[in-house]
């Protein structure tokens, strides 16, 4: 059985930092492109950012760059996402995506004071 979970969500001030990792079960990341999501209350899931297979290339959302940062470790079987700068408005859940399949159920990240 597949299963992505994601975990190290929580309550942060503003500017703080939160590290967020992906724990895959039943499937090899190693041969996914891996991806983290973010669904805001009332809006859209949107894309945040994005790792190829081997770690190699990464890419960002516009509204994370240069805070937000993708990595990787393929023998562990887990993603992760270094959140720094924290803002109010990067309150939402986060999914963790390998492939074009396999979704977690996400952690809840809340920047408020």
């Amino acid at each position: 059985q597949v299963q992505l979970v994601e975990s190290g969500g929580g309550l942060v001030q503003p500017g703080g930092s939160l590290r967020l990792s992906c724990g895959a079960s039943g499937l090899p990341i190693s041969i996914y492109l891996m991806r983290w999501y973010r669904q805001a209350p009332g809006k859209e899931r949107e894309w945040v950012a994005s790792i190829d297979n081997t770690g190699g290339t990464s890419a960002y959302a516009d509204a994370v760059k240069g805070r937000f940062t993708i990595s990787r470790d393929n023998p562990k079987n887990t993603v992760y996402l270094e959140m720094k700068s924290l803002k109010p408005e990067d309150t939402a859940v986060y999914y963790c995506r390998a492939g074009t399949t396999y979704w977690g159920k996400g952690t809840l990240v809340t920047v408020s004071t």
